[in-house]
């Protein structure tokens, strides 16, 4: 199987998403319920309270400014699918049970990109499709509490498998999700502030499709993402971009386009973004690692590349290759530390510590960004440059 897959066709839809009070079209357009608690997840270190909104929502007025010397500290992990129905891995309640540790460190927040969904629906993208053409992920609902209990607190639903099947599939997606205590983002319009101690953390998640958040619409895109400035102290903005496979190592600084279809030019945005408040972008979809770049003080990791498979996605040298990124912020959104964790995948994509990632994402970050290069020491520790 390649490890990237036919991407999904345009679709117009209007998604009622009951379990969270969304009612999201296609354009980002939404009419939502009023701003809310969906969700409290606690991690080892801090209890986490999350709102979500996709309609504009006045600046909280019961949370205080963070005292300055407040911090934030952030894990995140590419793209992560362990298992597609009936496929599913023996022992699915312990997957990530060599890599728990690393995960949940010191982080208040643990985020990954949920290339897929929690979903028993059927009739998906690729009914009638020949074999080795067309791939649609899933996951059975029950199968989120095993994320949660990794120590994810938030996961990611813009990229081209969390419509693998449909509304339906995309609503149990969000609704088992919040059932299990974490907290989403990625639709249309949607914002996902998340309360890490004093720290309010905007986070918001970006595709090139048109059941997500697309980037591709870019005043829509860095309208959302100032909207998170003003609702929040600390701006994460995700990114599913750029184009796929062992040749896509590399930011090019130019539109990417994977089989025709249009992927964007994940450096020009990720630089709009922090120019519209955003203080980290991470990213992924890929498939492999790519390199990590300052852009005025802020770390952007331009693919995170697979994190767990099993089977669904290609292996094999730099494929086999994945990370951890832990980076700790200030309250204002400053980068204070980061360090990379290295991951290989073994199996059919089991993820386990150790490899060579660190030292081919240094080489990748001096390749393609010369002096704005992120610095990588031998033990993961990243600086700016």
């Amino acid at each position: 199987m390649p490890g990237w897959r036919r991407p999904v066709s345009a679709l117009i839809v209007v998604v009622l998403l009951v379990g969270v009070g969304y009612v999201v079209s296609q354009r980002g357009s939404s009419s939502a319920a009023p701003t809310r608690t969906t969700s409290s997840t606690t991690t080892s270190t801090t209890a986490v309270a999350v709102a979500t909104t996709s309609a504009p929502a006045p600046a909280p007025t019961t949370t205080a400014t963070p005292a300055p010397t407040a911090t934030v500290t952030i894990s995140a992990v590419g793209d992560t699918i362990p298992g597609n129905t009936p496929m599913l891995p023996p022992n699915a309640a312990t997957y990530f049970s060599a890599v728990r540790d690393e995960l949940r460190g010191d982080a208040q927040i643990v985020f990954a990109n949920l290339e897929g969904t929690f979903t028993d629906a059927d009739g998906g993208k690729c009914d009638g499709a020949a074999p080795g053409t067309c791939y649609a992920f899933r996951l059975p609902p029950s199968h989120a509490a095993n994320f949660a209990a990794a120590g994810f607190t938030v996961l990611n639903n813009a990229n081209n498998h969390s419509f693998d099947f449909g509304p339906a599939g995309q609503a149990d997606t969000v609704s088992a999700i919040h059932g299990a205590g974490m907290a989403q983002t990625g639709l249309p319009g949607q914002v996902t502030v998340v309360e890490a101690g004093p720290v309010r953390v905007g986070m918001v998640g970006f595709a090139t499709y048109p059941y997500a958040a697309s980037f591709l619409e870019e005043p829509r895109a860095l309208a959302l993402v100032a909207k998170a400035k003003q609702q929040s102290d600390v701006v994460v903005v995700y990114m599913h971009a750029g184009a796929e496979g062992v040749d896509a190592q590399h930011v090019t600084g130019q539109d990417e386009t994977y089989l025709g279809e249009d992927r964007g030019n994940p450096q020009s945005f990720a630089h709009k973004a922090i120019d519209a408040g955003a203080s980290l972008v991470i990213a992924s979809g890929p498939h492999v690692l790519r390199g990590m770049e300052f852009y005025r003080g802020h770390l952007i990791a331009y693919s995170l590349g697979n994190f767990a498979g099993y089977g669904n996605f290609a292996g094999g040298g730099v494929l086999d290759l994945s990370a951890i990124l832990n980076v700790t912020l200030t309250a204002t959104g400053e980068f204070q530390s980061g360090r990379l964790i290295a991951v290989t995948l073994t199996g059919k994509g089991q993820p386990k510590p150790g490899g060579r990632a660190r030292a081919l994402i240094a080489q990748l970050s001096s390749e393609d960004f010369g002096p704005a290069a992120a610095q990588l020491a031998p033990d993961g520790t990243i600086s700016p440059p």
